[in-house]
């Protein structure tokens, strides 16, 4: 599996799923989960809707992920996980590992090859950049040494800002 990391918008991202930085209600936000909902159109926020009368009545759990399509993104599918919120007091890193380990595990078993995450927990849920992608590294080596027969060949950090993305750069060993 191939890492990259970049700044630049993730919903513009032509890969096959795109994570989204969600809330637990799934009913869209600010940030990532507002921009992606935005980019998706409305039909993001009734397909969020339905999982919430169905499968999700109350709500997606920190730490889990589930999917919808992508809609009027050029991603075909759009991953929702929940970070933990540190202001909050939800302090528990095993759950901000799990946004990731749960995102690529829904990703490897759609069947995509390609995958685009933010910063999840960083931002207004108030984890660190550095804490965030130590979060992502662990999570990527869990589940390759899990999966090693995976589809997944390219998992990409799309971040907003220098800070987020050197921070990254850093703990992922990528040139800056």
């Amino acid at each position: 599996m191939r890492i990259t990391v970049l700044r630049g918008d993730i919903t513009q991202r032509r890969v096959d799923a795109v994570v989204n930085a969600a809330n637990s209600s799934l009913l869209g936000g600010g940030g990532v989960d507002g921009a992606l909902h935005l980019a998706a159109g409305p039909e993001l926020l009734a397909a969020c809707r339905e999982l919430r009368t169905t499968d999700l009545p109350h709500g997606l759990q920190t730490g889990a992920a589930v999917a919808t399509a992508g809609f009027r993104l050029p991603a075909r599918w759009v991953i929702h996980t929940v970070g933990p919120n540190r202001h909050a007091g939800q302090t528990n890193r095993a759950l901000l590992v799990s946004c990731f380990s749960e995102s690529l595990r829904l990703a490897d078993s759609l069947g995509a090859r390609d995958l685009a995450f933010p910063a999840v927990g960083a931002g207004a849920y108030g984890w660190g950049a550095e804490a965030v992608a130590q979060a992502a590294r662990d999570a990527m080596a869990g589940f390759q040494a899990s999966h090693p027969a995976s589809g997944l060949e390219l998992v990409e950090f799309v971040l907003h800002t220098a800070e987020v993305e050197a921070a990254f750069r850093d703990v992922l060993g990528q040139p800056r």
